[in-house]
């Protein structure tokens, strides 16, 4: 009568344990993967929205995006910016629906992109006399001062080499 051959908990032991280092070595590299992409993106994001606003501003008497009705004494807003990036609009920063008749600029941007470190879209404005905070802080997407047409994004965090992502 023959025998059936089986695995012995030794041969099992061995596979689980070659299985285990196995797994060490991938998922961080995934991770590392993982980040990369993000910084990638992060650095896209932050080149479409620092392309969009000097454009923006040329071609509407140097008054750039967020100034409500593109009146540059005004108190810019998160709403203006938005809607000075994503729909049409005239010379003097009015903004209308897409394709409207008498507002030949625009849309710059599908949509305001999220920084993919902390998932927001969102805009902080920094008044004309104000500074860049020292720091990121993660509460909004990006940081954008009008006056001066900077933008940064608003996350902490360092690259491999060191830099800052606020740095970027």
């Amino acid at each position: 009568m023959r025998q059936a051959r089986a695995f012995t908990l030794v041969e099992i032991l061995i596979v689980v344990v070659l299985l285990g280092i196995l797994a060490g070595i991938v998922i961080p590299a995934i991770g590392k993967s993982t980040t990369g992409a993000r910084e990638t993106t992060l650095a896209m994001n932050l080149n479409l929205l620092r392309r969009f606003l000097p454009v923006y501003t040329s071609q509407h008497k140097e008054v750039a995006p967020g100034y409500p009705n593109g009146n540059a004494a005004a108190t810019p807003t998160e709403q203006a910016f938005f809607d000075q990036a994503m729909l049409s609009s005239n010379a003097g920063g009015d903004t209308a629906g897409r394709g409207t008749a008498g507002y030949p600029y625009g849309p710059y941007l599908s949509k305001i992109p999220a920084n993919p470190f902390n998932n927001k879209d969102t805009v902080q404005f920094l008044g004309d006399g104000e500074a860049f905070p020292a720091v990121a802080d993660d509460s909004h997407g990006w940081i954008y001062k009008p006056a001066t047409g900077e933008i940064r994004p608003d996350n902490t965090g360092t690259r491999d080499d060191g830099t800052a992502y606020y740095d970027y």
